[in-house]
């Protein structure tokens, strides 16, 4: 919930700054490029130390992060650089919490109970995508302040939820800093088709079709519902998502993962369409729900692949470079949405990354058969 109303706040904490998409666009690369600046450092942290230990670090540097945007606009010292330099500080944390997250739960759990796991997982996370933004427009209500210091306290609660989880450390990798052992996640990766398919489909389905970065430009000029109805825009996806997440959490897919990740696919491009086009809230909401529940698919599917085939020992790595996928379907489909959106019109952008998402899956269907077939057993 935190991230949520953080990220929620500073897009529109910065459009009212400069009222520019392209500074949109431009935060979602901050945000996104220190992921690719410390990919081969992170991996290496999450295999070699205490991952809990970790995830507890960033948590309390991202409560301190909120506090100091909270001082900036207390003290009347905000600026557009200032965001920037946060933002690329928000992206630095979570650069070593991602890794040392994804390669966390089959401790937690064993891979016999991993799929439904991630499912739960994806479950509870949208939950809070949904519940933040939603609560985020209301503490607008409040001022940027409070909603800076609230999402501080929240960072805060979720520091000690983490402590309070106690498990067997299994023994972490100690070997020397070769070459070949700091570049072992991206050749797992890039030797593994049906890996490298489903994390690249991914990426660039989400990098031409996202649009949640223009969604602050939708909620003031194309719909009028203002920072309250920019909150529920948010939350949409996550609200189909959510309900995707707990149907798989009891319900995991056991045959043609492969095909129905492709299917769900097309839907997230078709339904970013529709979204382009729509100038009445409700279908825009309608929209945004159908999509997040299709990528939901996506996100389970791929999460499950990268874990069931990945060695403990070496998770962190293959985490680092996955978060790099994830990053940049996120952070450089904002900043992809905000360039195309800056040039060419905000309606514009988005229905041509629908429409790019839709080519991408004719594509990768004939780049990676295997994918497709994928998952008539979705425990091999």
């Amino acid at each position: 919930m935190a991230n949520q109303i953080v990220m929620m706040a500073l897009g529109w904490h910065l459009y009212t700054l400069t009222h520019s998409a392209l500074s949109l666009g431009y935060l979602g690369l901050v945000l996104f490029l220190p992921q690719v600046f410390l990919v081969l450092i992170v991996g290496q942290v999450a295999d070699r130390y205490n991952r809990r230990r970790i995830i507890l670090i960033t948590q309390l540097l991202e409560a301190i992060i909120s506090l100091s945007l909270c001082g900036s606009v207390l003290f009347n010292i905000e600026s557009p650089h200032w965001i920037f330099i946060a933002a690329f500080c928000i992206g630095s944390v979570r650069a070593f919490q991602g890794p040392a997250l994804q390669a966390l739960l089959p401790n937690l759990v064993g891979l016999e109970l991993l799929p439904k796991a991630i499912a739960l997982g994806s479950a509870s996370r949208q939950f809070a995508t949904i519940a933040g933004p939603a609560l985020g427009g209301l503490l607008f209500l409040g001022g940027t302040t409070f909603v800076y210091l609230c999402s501080a306290l929240f960072f805060i609660v979720a520091f000690s939820q983490i402590f309070s989880i106690r498990f067997t450390q299994q023994t972490q990798q100690h070997s020397p800093a070769t070459r070949e052992f700091l570049f072992a996640g991206i050749k797992f990766i890039w030797e593994r088709k049906v890996v490298l398919g489903a994390i690249s489909l991914d990426l660039f389905s989400v990098l031409l079709g996202g649009a949640t970065a223009l969604l602050p430009i939708y909620a003031e000029k194309i719909l009028h519902v203002g920072t309250l109805g920019l909150g529920f825009l948010r939350a949409g996806p996550a609200i189909g998502a959510l309900i995707l997440a707990i149907y798989l959490s009891r319900h995991p897919l056991q045959k043609n993962a492969g095909r129905t990740m492709f299917i769900c696919v097309g839907i997230f491009g078709v339904t970013t369409l529709i979204f382009g086009l729509s100038e009445w809230f409700l279908l825009s909401l309608v929209a945004l729900v159908v999509m997040g529940a299709a990528d939901m698919v996506s996100v389970v599917i791929r999460s499950t692949l990268v874990q069931l085939q990945t060695p403990n020992d070496m998770r962190g790595r293959v985490g680092a470079v996955n978060s790099i996928f994830i990053g940049a379907s996120n952070q450089l489909g904002e900043f992809e949405s905000g360039i195309t959106a800056e040039f060419f019109g905000v309606v514009p952008a988005v229905v041509m990354g629908g429409l790019g998402t839709l080519l991408i899956v004719g594509i990768w269907l004939r780049l990676f058969p295997e994918l497709y077939e994928w998952g008539r057993d979705v425990s091999r």
